[in-house]
């Protein structure tokens, strides 16, 4: 199914190109809605019962849960930040002298400092998988040095589905293969692929899945979730709050201090995990998104893009093999003879919107972007 422009469910103003869905997507209405209307309802707390500091927690979770394919929403934890849902990986992780953690070059800092701190404090490596220095079948060659990394000293692989700098596509499924071969972790940090990316736990199996809520879900700032495998089951959450305890749905028996968890992954879910603004909107998120389905946004992005990027490969640009990348995030490598900071002060006398990230000009459309958006960036080179 071929989805039409949605711009009209979404708060942009028709003068600004918005191509940066990757740097925080725009707002959906009916988002902004119900989070003012869940801003409001504290001006009456007493309509706030204690029923709700439940109900849309596991609302979330399922709805999470059925986007990414995993069969059990307890699977399931409410994260403030990446680097917090990595945190709980790391801290049920016991390393030996010389193991290796494998990341690849470049990748989010919140996938990368929590690995620096374990690996220093249990005498492990940091093991970086960089490109190839040339271009052509850059990404392919990408994906086969990881799957060359990974041997028996790799414990634990922790990386992206996809390169937030410039939405080189990492084949998951082999790597999961190998990474089981070696009896070793596989971490990923989805926050920029799920949701306009498909992704299937049940296909995939990784150990644990971290996203972030404001950019490809849809959701407002400070809220993500996270899916931990069965193996963490009976881990050491990094904080302990009265929400994450069983039977904590009993608000007269809270005092009766309780040593076991909620089921599953609820022990990794953040205190005041409840919230009662930003809960609902990441819902209303996701919901949006199990509509659409990823493989159609997908498909959206590939059919207005395609054109503009034929026309920049013709002007030497390097952009990924098609195979090897995102349709919803790409990077532009500029050849020699065009320069970047002329093309950055077109971009901001017409008001279209991309980020920069390393050499690369990062372009990330979505269902409010169309042709004409890219007829316009076409036209700053």
């Amino acid at each position: 199914m071929m989805i039409d422009s949605q711009k009209h469910l979404f708060s942009l103003p028709d003068y600004v190109t918005y191509i940066n869905g990757a740097y925080m997507s725009a707002q959906l209405k009916s988002v902004a809605s119900i989070g003012i209307a869940c801003l409001k309802k504290k001006n009456t707390p007493y309509s706030i019962t204690s029923e709700d500091f439940f109900t849309q927690r596991t609302i979330l979770k399922k709805r999470f849960a059925t986007l990414i394919a995993a069969s059990d929403y307890q699977n399931i934890a409410i994260i403030p930040s990446v680097s917090y849902g990595i945190a709980n990986v790391a801290n049920n992780i016991k390393l030996n002298i010389g193991d290796e953690i494998l990341v690849v070059d470049e990748q989010f800092p919140s996938n990368i400092y929590e690995w620096k701190r374990i690996a220093e404090k249990q005498h492990a490596t940091i093991k970086i998988v960089k490109p190839p220095m040339d271009f052509k079948n850059r990404g392919e060659g990408w994906n086969e040095a990881i799957l060359k990394a990974i041997t028996a000293k790799t414990a634990v692989v922790a990386m992206p589905h996809v390169h937030w700098a410039d939405g080189t596509l990492f084949d998951l499924v082999r790597i999961r293969e190998k990474t089981k071969q070696v009896q070793s972790l596989l971490v990923i940090d989805g926050t920029q692929s799920v949701g306009a990316l498909p992704f299937s736990i049940e296909e995939i199996q990784p150990d644990a899945l971290i996203c972030a809520g404001y950019k490809w879900l849809m959701g407002p700032y400070s809220i993500g979730v996270a899916y931990y495998s069965d193996s963490f089951n009976n881990g050491e959450p990094i904080e302990n709050n009265w929400v994450s305890r069983l039977h904590s749905e009993d608000f007269t028996q809270l005092t009766q201090y309780n040593n076991h968890y909620q089921p599953k992954a609820d022990r990794y879910s953040m205190g005041e995990s409840s919230n009662f603004i930003l809960l609902p909107m990441l819902i209303k998120g996701i919901e949006q998104l199990l509509e659409w389905q990823p493989k159609n946004i997908q498909a959206y992005c590939e059919n207005i893009s395609s054109n503009a990027i034929e026309q920049l490969r013709a002007k030497d640009c390097f952009i990924e093999n098609d195979s090897y990348r995102a349709k919803h995030l790409f990077g532009v490598y500029l050849p020699e003879k065009i320069d970047m900071e002329t093309i950055k002060q077109k971009l901001i006398e017409y008001n279209i919107f991309v980020s920069y990230r390393g050499k690369a000009i990062r372009v990330s459309p979505y269902l409010y972007n169309t042709k004409a958006d890219f007829d316009a960036f076409l036209s700053c080179f």
